[in-house]
């Protein structure tokens, strides 16, 4: 399992949001992509073999897909990374007119 993962739910049906595109960002310089699994997870960001450094990190969620109509096209999630060594889990609740995230386990 990479060190930074996601999951997405989809709030306003209750249901695992599937095949949401995910970006991860280092200081604004892409370092990772995927999309979310049947499940709603993403638990491989970061390259093979790429170190987890200290600094800031984005999240950015193509959400528009499962939301067409949605107000949200992406979401972008901005969090720090204090230790390397640590595994940081951010899920996203999404509705159409709303969202939330924290940092989970």
């Amino acid at each position: 399992m990479s060190a930074i993962s996601t999951h997405v739910l989809n709030t306003s049906s209750g249901k695992a949001a599937a095949n949401v595109g995910v970006r991860l960002l280092e200081s604004n310089r892409e370092i990772g992509r995927g999309s979310t699994d049947a499940n709603g997870r993403c638990a491989s960001l970061l390259p093979a073999g790429a170190e987890l450094a200290a600094g800031v990190y984005r999240l950015i969620f193509d959400v528009q897909l499962i939301f067409p109509e949605g107000f949200y096209p992406e979401v972008s999630v901005v969090f720090l990374v204090r230790d390397p060594a640590a595994h940081y889990h951010i899920p996203l609740l999404i509705s159409p007119f709303g969202y939330t995230t924290y940092r989970g386990t």
